[in-house]
């Protein structure tokens, strides 16, 4: 071969390493810039949960107020998953660790999107925000009326999250000030997995592997959480275990005093949390289904606030308007008084039911107890 010939081929193959070099650059520069709007947008989703908490509504962590976070999470234990019920109830009952809970949480939340936003560690904050969108999944993925609106939330994050951990920061990022400030951080494995500025201390081949893993996770939890919630991706569509919709009162411990009290436990364990529900009738009736005693809405709304005795400080069980009231959630001992001159017909009970004002019957086997045992 000439010399021609050899200096020709030198030439083409250093070419097209200059080009694959330049296509290699610009795909960068590409996907640098476009990570920017998942930055800011996880960022700032988060920032707006942490912030509307400390800056803008505050009532929303004082314990006093209407909208303490306490009631938020009770509304979230009808449907809550593997196990997160029992953590949230365990917490409610425990004042310290509730509100130390929201404060750390919403802090966590607060510094966790203005990280996002601003690019800074990127990829930490990022692997933080796959952890909040799996609990608050785990918590509130079943709550939304035509469609899971708190699930599309946490599953949407959590695949943000995982592109961010991946990919990094993107373009105008404070990782890469870092990087550009102190040269020898880009030699630290744990700096690039913290942060976002430069790829991840992997092989093409263990980077890969990751990011296979990193789909897979994602993809069956978010399809998984999906069917489970409503179907409709290896079962048919369904309305879910615990409706988002539909209040549902579980009664049980029903008995009637030697006093000639009514006591039971009931438990609003369905429903929408924006609005409670009202219980307008409460009856008594025997083998026949046929009322011995019953309680309009009137005479519900006129109980005292003694006859409830409620499991938790927050959203409760209590007279309303329209007879009994309760809010998502909430569970109380409940004490009727027999109606005047239906003692004697309330021995032949067999069944407590309650109606609410949609409708809806709720009943529980009457026991008996002696003394006022509740």
């Amino acid at each position: 071969m000439s010399t021609i010939s050899i200096q020709s081929t030198a030439r083409r193959a250093a070419d097209d390493d200059h080009t694959r070099s330049a296509l290699e650059q610009r795909a960068g520069r590409i996907a640098a810039l476009s990570l920017i709007s998942v930055r800011a947008i996880q960022g700032f989703i988060y920032w707006g949960g942490g912030s509307r908490r400390f800056i803008y509504a505050p009532s929303k962590l004082n314990p006093n107020a209407t909208h303490w976070m306490a009631n938020k999470f009770q509304t979230a234990m009808p449907g809550a998953i593997l196990g997160m019920s029992h953590v949230i109830s365990y917490m409610l009952h425990h004042f310290v660790l509730l509100y130390a809970g929201v404060i750390l949480f919403s802090a966590a939340e607060l510094i966790v999107g203005l990280m996002l936003m601003m690019g800074l560690y990127t990829r930490a904050a990022a692997l933080a925000s796959m952890g909040f969108s799996v609990v608050l999944m785990l918590m509130f993925g079943w709550q939304g009326a035509t469609c899971i609106d708190e699930w599309t939330m946490a599953a949407c994050n959590l695949a943000m999250g995982a592109t961010l951990f991946l990919g990094g920061g993107g373009a105008y990022a404070l990782d890469n000030v870092l990087v550009r400030n102190k040269p020898q951080r880009a030699e630290s494995k744990l700096f690039r997995w913290a942060s976002g500025s430069l790829p991840l201390p992997l092989t093409d081949i263990g980077f890969r592997k990751l990011a296979l893993v990193a789909v897979v996770l994602v993809v069956v939890f978010d399809v998984g959480t999906y069917n489970y919630y409503r179907g409709s991706v290896l079962t048919p569509f369904h309305s879910g275990p615990v409706s988002p919709t539909a209040h549902h009162v579980t009664l049980s411990d029903a008995t009637i005093s030697a006093e000639g009290d009514v006591h039971f436990h009931a438990t609003l364990d369905a429903g929408t949390p924006e609005a409670p529900a009202h219980i307008v009738r409460a009856a008594l009736l025997d083998a026949n289904n046929t009322p011995v005693a019953q309680w309009n809405a009137e005479a519900l709304s006129k109980l005292p606030k003694s006859a409830f005795s409620n499991d938790y400080a927050y959203n409760r069980f209590g007279p309303g308007p329209f007879g009994l009231r309760a809010a998502m959630g909430a569970a109380s001992y409940i004490t009727l008084p027999l109606p005047a001159g239906h003692t004697a017909d309330a021995s032949h009970a067999v069944k407590l039911q309650l109606t609410d004002v949609d409708g809806r019957v709720f009943s529980v086997p009457i026991g008996r107890a002696v003394g006022s045992g509740r």
